[in-house]
C-alpha cells in the first residue's frame, strides 16, 4: 500500500481494507495460536497487532511511549486493541488508567465523578495531540471470534463533557455515556473502559488453527540455509537513559521545584526568559552511564516527538541540566506547546500525574546529523516507563 495514500485519516478509511499483506500477516500469525492456547478463537497477542499495523501500515510505532496513542500515520493518532468479541460483536475494554489521581476520585460520586474522570480523559489526549502534532485520530480494532478476526476502526474522540448522561453509579463502579459512546469506570482499579462494538464496515479474516505449529516451526528453522539475525534489544544506558521531571524528598516526596527544572523561569539571580526550562539529569545517572550524553557544552540534536530538531547540550555544574540552544526552544515546546502553561504559570506534580507521566526518555540513535552532531531522541513517558523503575528496578 503506497506511503502517501495514507497520511490522512479519510484516506486510510478508504484505502485499509486493501492492504493484503497485513490481513495475510494477522491470518498466519493467529493460525500459530496452538502455540498459546486449545481455544477455538484464534490467540493475537495485542503487541503483535500493534508491531504487524506499523510494519505493514508504514506507521509510527508510539505504544511504548505516548500515553494515548500507539501508532502514527502522518497527524492521525491511532489507538490500536486486540480482543475477545462476545456474541453480539461488542466489547467493553480498558482505555486510561488513573492510578495515580485516585485521591481525587474517590471522594466524588454520581455525575461529579463522571465529568472528572472525562475531563481527565480528554486532557491526557490533549496532551498526546500536543505533544504528537496530531489533528486527527482513530480506533484500529482486532476482535477475535471462533475461526476468524473480525478487524474494523471506529471512531477515538473525546468524551463530551456537555452531554453526559449517568446510568449507574454503584459501590464498584459508575457508568456513563455522552450520547456516543459508552463508558465504564472501575473504582478499585482507577480504570475507565470504553464499549466497543462492531461497525457495518469491517474485514473478516477466517482463520485456520494449526493443529501442530511447534512441528511448522523445527521445519521452517531447519529448512533455512543462512542463519536468522535477531533484533538488537535496547540497553539500559547504552540505547536509552529515563530522566525524572520531578525532585523528590522523604518529607515531600515527588514535587516539582518551583525555581528549577520546568520552573526554571521562577528563578532568581537575574531577569529570566518566561521559556527559560532545563530537564535535569540526576548523578545517578552520569554515574551509572558516564558515557551516555556527550561532554558538557558538547551539542548535539534532539528529535521531538514531532519530527523538529532542536540543538541540544548537557549545561550546569556536574552535567546536571539538559538544554536547548537556545534555551528557548526547549522551553516553548514543553511549557506552551505540549503543557499549554500560560506565561508565569508554574508546572506542578500534579499537572504531571494528571497527564499519566513524571519522566522523560531520551534515546541514543546511534547517527549523526550531516554535520557531525550525535542525534538523540525525547518523548514523554507513561507512568509505567519512569526514572524510579529505570534506576532502581532494572526492569527495562
Amino acid at each position: 500500500m503506497p506511503e502517501h495514500n495514507i497520511h490522512h485519516l479519510a484516506s486510510f478509511l478508504e484505502n485499509w481494507t486493501k492492504n493484503d499483506k497485513y490481513f495475510e500477516m494477522l491470518r498466519l500469525m493467529a493460525q500459530l495460536s496452538r502455540l498459546f492456547s486449545e481455544s477455538k478463537t484464534p490467540y493475537l497477542d495485542y503487541r503483535l497487532t500493534e508491531n504487524l499495523f506499523c510494519r505493514y501500515f508504514k506507521a509510527l510505532n508510539d505504544a511504548r511511549s505516548c500515553t494515548a496513542y500507539d501508532a502514527r500515520i502522518g497527524s492521525v493518532g491511532i489507538g490500536i486493541k486486540t480482543f475477545i468479541l462476545n456474541g453480539s460483536d461488542q466489547s467493553t475494554e480498558k482505555i486510561a488508567e488513573f492510578n495515580k489521581l485516585k485521591k481525587e476520585l474517590d471522594g466524588l460520586t454520581k455525575m461529579d465523578l463522571a465529568k472528572k474522570i472525562a475531563q481527565f480523559r480528554n486532557e491526557r489526549m490533549q496532551f498526546a495531540n500536543n505533544q504528537y502534532g496530531v489533528s486527527e485520530t482513530q480506533y484500529h480494532i482486532v476482535g477475535r471470534k471462533e475461526g476468524l478476526l473480525r478487524v474494523f476502526n471506529t471512531p477515538y474522540e473525546e468524551v463530551d463533557i456537555d452531554h453526559l448522561h449517568l446510568e449507574s453509579d454503584t459501590a464498584t463502579s459508575c457508568r456513563f455515556n455522552d450520547e456516543k459512546n459508552e463508558y465504564t469506570f472501575n473504582k478499585s482499579k482507577s480504570v475507565l473502559m470504553k464499549r466497543f462494538t462492531v461497525p457495518h464496515v469491517h474485514f473478516d479474516v477466517e482463520v485456520e488453527i494449526f493443529d501442530e505449529p511447534l512441528m511448522l516451526l523445527e521445519q521452517f528453522f531447519n529448512n533455512q540455509k543462512q542463519g536468522i539475525s535477531l533484533a538488537k534489544k535496547m540497553e539500559k544506558g547504552q540505547d536509552f537513559v529515563m530522566l525524572p521531571l520531578y525532585s523528590y524528598t522523604k518529607a515531600k516526596g515527588k514535587y516539582v521545584a518551583e525555581k528549577s527544572g520546568l520552573n526554571q523561569f521562577n528563578a532568581g539571580g537575574r531577569r529570566r526568559n518566561p521559556l527559560e526550562v532545563y530537564i535535569p539529569i540526576p548523578k545517578d545517572v552520569h554515574n551509572h552511564y558516564p558515557n551516555f550524553f556527550p561532554k558538557r557544552d558538547e551539542p548535539f540534536s534532539l528529535l521531538l516527538p514531532n519530527g523538529e530538531h532542536l540543538s541540544a547540550k548537557i549545561c550546569q555544574d556536574g552535567g546536571k541540566a539538559l538544554m536547548s540552544n537556545p534555551n528557548l526552544a526547549l522551553g516553548q515546546w514543553i511549557l506552551r506547546d505540549v503543557l499549554k502553561k500560560k506565561e508565569g504559570e508554574l508546572v506542578t506534580i500534579d499537572d504531571l500525574n494528571r497527564l499519566g507521566f513524571d519522566s522523560v526518555c531520551v534515546e541514543k540513535l546511534h547517527k549523526k546529523t550531516p554535520d557531525g552532531l550525535e542525534i538523540f531522541k525525547i518523548y514523554f513517558a507513561d507512568s509505567e516507563m519512569n526514572y524510579e523503575s529505570f534506576i532502581e528496578n532494572n526492569r527495562f
